[in-house]
């Protein structure tokens, strides 16, 4: 079984930068993706970013301030989140993607930018 910790979350002023990680445990062979995806209070889980071992996906809003980044194996992910806005605040989940077993999410890390 995979298991995902997440880490790096905190409180920022706007302007600011974090870096999440994301550690996969376990039996991590044949992971296809890992990404990440964000939860603000009273709103539903919405995609960031995902990466595979040939490209990078962004959504829309998070192009050109955030970068996905991955080890060779894709047992680990990171997400630089830079020129942070108040908007960015929410709960971020990582989540690994494999070619045979159910995905796999991580416990969440909250991230708070302050305006």
């Amino acid at each position: 079984q995979v298991q995902l910790e997440e880490s790096g979350g905190g409180l920022v002023q706007a302007g600011g930068s974090l870096r999440l990680s994301c550690a996969a445990s376990g039996h991590t062979d044949s992971t296809y993706a890992m990404g990440w995806f964000r939860q603000a209070p009273g709103k539903e889980r919405d995609f960031v970013a995902a990466i595979t071992t040939t490209n990078t996906y962004y959504q829309h809003s998070v192009k050109g301030r955030f970068t996905i980044a991955r080890t060779s194996n894709l047992n680990a992910v990171y997400l630089q989140m830079d020129s942070l806005k108040s908007e960015d605040t929410a709960v971020y989940y990582c989540k690994a993607e494999f070619y045979s077993r159910p995905e796999v999410w991580g416990q969440g890390t909250q991230v708070t930018v302050s305006s």
